[in-house]
């Protein structure tokens, strides 16, 4: 089975796309005026975020993990949240216990959450709503190793895995816990709109698709200190020189932003927040050979790592908006090691050296898909690939193929969701069958396979070094030639606060705040 991240490409790249769009024009010559910048001293009490892309649905089994997390927060409680440094922490849930050998999840539930229908929320809604999520296309990625959910009494749920799963509470909490009334699930209602308990009122009569969402906040939400302010407008606008311009306007207090208009957030006197979402790079599909020989060598994927200028296509491409790096568990994390970034400093000859090494002297010739997504990476890929004698065919096709045919291929180029949580990153990454790493292939090489037992096995104190010990042995065999992690980066007018959260693309409610 895969524990599928939906974001991983799809979405993640069509930001990272807006976001290397040109500079954008400017919608007011006066950016650090008033009405762009928040307005005097008085406190903010309505939240005006620009958070990219509509709503993909109400069902908290059918959303997306990235970008529908505002939407969400606003209508439902989780069971599960996760703190600023994307911890598990108390929700509907007010704490937890595992059993000796983690194979079995006791939670216990808050008492007075009523949904909006009217219904109770107690362990037998907590049971529907876990086997709803475990079921969905999209949550169950959560619940892969969840074999069954009863009720203990009536406000209790326990949880039974076939395996141990170090990452299953970060799932939940990063968006895969939302509670949901048990009516309307089994009503299949939740298409048509949220019921669940949350902070906020949804406002339908006020809110239109594709272009805003209102809520109000309700009285005496168990969790109402969490949400700040008494209204919210989610505005879903994609075209980044649309949502600068709205910010500039006063239209907008906070947005998914574009990094180069940076300058301008920096002179409107704006907050801006930014933390590494995703990795950009070549993903080898293929490290064993079977369809390419030479990309089974460690030589030759060491020397496409050696190639690539991963500092200039930051700055050429990326506009600066993260770090140079050859790893991808996130670079403010304790797994990160800065000392590993200057293995693979840009050096042609050493990469020519390491493929005539090899016995590819003269090159070789692969497939490699394309779309208009990623043709900003092209030609310094192109550039590349030819100065190592490397002949790439390109294959062209639409966007929303790319994620269904891409891993087919050898190799491609890759914009791949990152987590904040160490395990799931080395699940998500290495170890579990996703769309874009259809092979892992960890079996076919001892040490790594020898580390990953090793990983898994351990309490969870002695994790974080032996997983640096793995991230090591991964960046010596180029695993991947990550290029850079790229950011997530948002500006807020002052009295308003983003902390981002690697994992979301635009972070839930939670982590909005006046400041």
């Amino acid at each position: 089975m895969t524990r599928t991240r939906t974001t991983a490409l799809v979405a993640v790249a069509v930001a990272a796309a807006t976001a290397l769009a040109a500079c954008t024009s400017a919608g007011s010559n006066n950016p650090g005026g008033s009405t762009g910048g928040g307005g005097g001293g008085a406190e903010i009490t309505e939240l005006k975020a620009g958070v990219f892309l509509d709503v993909t649905s109400w069902d908290p089994a059918s959303a997306d993990i990235g970008f529908d997390g505002p939407y969400l927060s606003a209508v439902y409680d989780p069971l599960v949240a996760l703190d600023n440094e994307a911890k598990p922490i108390p929700a509907l849930a007010t704490k937890w216990e595992w059993s000796a050998d983690r194979l079995t999840l006791s939670m216990d539930l808050r008492t007075g959450v009523t949904f909006d229908d009217g219904q109770k929320f107690d362990a037998a809604a907590a049971v529907a709503n876990l086997k709803h999520l475990k079921a969905g296309v999209r949550s169950g990625q959560a619940y892969l190793n969840v074999t069954d959910v009863s009720a203990k009494d009536e406000d209790t749920v326990e949880l039974k895995l076939s395996k141990r799963d170090d990452s299953l509470l970060y799932f939940m909490g990063l968006g895969r816990s939302w509670m949901a009334s048990p009516a309307a699930i089994a009503a299949d209602a939740l298409a048509k709109g949220p019921v669940g308990s949350g902070p906020y009122k949804f406002v339908a009569d006020k809110s239109a698709p594709q272009s805003q969402y209102v809520f109000t906040k309700k009285d005496n939400h168990w969790d109402s200190a969490t949400y700040p302010f008494k209204d919210v407008q989610l505005l879903p606008i994609m075209d980044q020189t649309a949502s600068f311009n709205a910010m500039q306007s006063g239209q907008l207090n906070a947005q998914f932003a574009n990094a180069a208009n940076l300058p301008k957030a920096k002179e409107a006197g704006w907050n801006i927040s930014s933390k590494p979402s995703s990795w950009v790079g070549v993903q080898f599909a293929d490290r064993t050979g079977a369809q390419v020989k030479a990309l089974g060598d460690a030589k030759v994927r060491q020397a496409i790592a050696y190639a690539f200028d991963s500092a200039g296509i930051l700055q050429a491409v990326g506009n600066g908006a993260g770090t140079a790096t050859n790893q991808l568990w996130p670079v403010d994390g304790k797994v990160y090691d800065k000392s590993m970034d200057g293995k693979y400093q840009t050096n042609m000859d050493k990469a020519k050296q390491l493929l005539a090494e090899a016995g590819y002297a003269g090159g070789f010739s692969v497939k490699m898909p394309m779309s208009p997504i990623f043709q900003a990476w092209q030609p310094a890929a192109n550039q590349t690939f030819g100065d190592l004698g490397i002949k790439v065919e390109w294959v062209d096709m639409a966007m929303p193929d790319y994620q269904k045919n891409a891993p087919t291929y050898p190799m491609f180029l890759a914009v791949i969701a990152m987590s904040g949580n160490d395990m799931a990153t080395l699940s998500d990454q290495v170890t579990t069958a996703q769309w874009y790493n259809p092979n892992p292939s960890v079996d076919k090489f001892p040490e790594v396979k020898a580390l990953v037992d090793e990983v898994e096995k351990a309490e969870p104190a002695a994790q974080t070094e032996l997983l640096k010990k793995l991230n090591t042995k991964l960046v010596d065999l180029a695993w991947w030639d990550v290029w850079y992690q790229a950011d997530n980066m948002y500006f807020s007018a002052k009295g308003i606060k983003v902390q981002p959260v690697t994992g979301m693309m635009f972070p839930t409610l939670r982590f909005i705040q006046r400041g």
